[in-house]
């Protein structure tokens, strides 16, 4: 361990152990897993976080080999025993990257597609091409780059072939394979009334057909393919985060399919409900009504949402009026 903790130094990294772990330290050979917390700090006095896996639904998944974007934290990682607790400092040239890497982990943790704004081209290459990252503290850390610290509990070391893995980390031969896997299994836990679970799962499957389409030219038959199979997955995703009460975030993805398939049902039925949650009453009308155009078979589920709708307006507005008198009668 002297040696590896010597080799750290030499390369520009200073490690504190804080807790020691337990037995001896894995053999960290390709397509090891390790599983982690992180926190990022900032090298100052405050030492103020940049990031905190633990504030997010689940710990970070690296496979080893992989070529992750950070090299640095493979490197890091090999040196830990499952339950060990430490800090890195690395110098500024190991984490000039760490800005679009922290974008794609926060858009994970946030639901939204970690590819976003990225096109086929090196991190480098997108740190110059993009005013912002859409995050403050990242666009200034990206203008003016310096060394970090993370703090890292390493919670789990998993060897090839002893786990599934992450859809990150599958080959695209793989993630075709998968992708009718997690979709049942998705199905299954949303049947079990599990629905956080199930929209994790629609959502991995959703992550491997857009890391495919990302590929293909837009607008060509295979990108098209690939898009059909991500719209019904979204649908049960947007079903997820109705039950969640998720409102935004499905007026935000029913739009999205609904600016590709006009005709998508399912898509105008969702973003109606939504729309109504969040008292948009005169956009869920539009919705529902355009669900009726689509299938007029839908009457009577359309008639129920909409005395719903009536309902619970009628009775805001009466709590509104009650609220408005005690006001001005005082």
């Amino acid at each position: 361990m002297a040696e590896l903790i010597a080799q750290l130094r030499a390369d520009g990294i200073q490690k504190r152990v804080v807790q020691e772990g337990r037995g001896e330290l894995p053999d960290y050979q390709d397509g090891t897993k390790a599983t982690f917390h992180y926190r990022t700090l900032l090298c100052s006095l405050d030492q103020r976080v940049l990031d905190d896996s633990r504030t997010r639904d689940k710990p970070m998944e690296l496979i080893i080999g992989k070529k992750f974007k950070l090299p640095v934290w493979e490197t890091i990682l090999c040196t830990m025993k499952e339950g060990e607790l430490a800090e890195f400092l690395c110098d500024t040239k190991h984490v000039v990257l760490y800005p679009t890497v922290s974008k794609s982990l926060r858009n994970i943790a946030a639901g939204k597609d970690p590819l976003e704004g990225q096109r086929h081209c090196c991190g480098i290459a997108q740190m110059h091409e993009h005013h912002s990252l859409g995050y403050p503290d990242l666009d200034e850390l990206q203008q003016n780059p310096q060394p970090l610290i993370f703090a890292i509990e390493m919670l789990k070391v998993e060897g090839p072939g002893s786990y599934r893995q992450d859809p990150w980390a599958m080959s695209d031969e793989e993630k075709m394979k998968a992708v009718p896997l997690i979709h049942q299994e998705g199905n299954e836990l949303y049947k079990q009334g599990k629905v956080q679970e199930a929209a994790a799962k629609y959502y991995d499957a959703i992550a491997c057909l857009k890391n495919l389409q990302m590929k293909e030219q837009p607008g060509s038959p295979d990108w098209i393919q690939l898009d059909q199979q991500i719209t019904p997955l979204l649908l049960n995703y947007c079903q997820c985060k109705l039950l969640s009460e998720e409102y935004y975030e499905v007026l935000d993805h029913c739009s999205s399919i609904l600016n590709k398939y006009e005709d998508n049902v399912k898509a105008y039925f969702k973003r109606a409900k939504a729309h109504a949650a969040v008292w948009n009453a005169a956009e869920a009308q539009a919705d529902f009504a355009k669900v009726l155009q689509l299938d007029p078979s839908l009457g009577p589920v359309v008639a129920r949402e909409l005395r719903s709708l009536d309902s619970r307006l009628r009775q805001k507005d009466d709590e509104d009026k009650a609220r408005f008198k005690g006001i001005f009668s005082q």
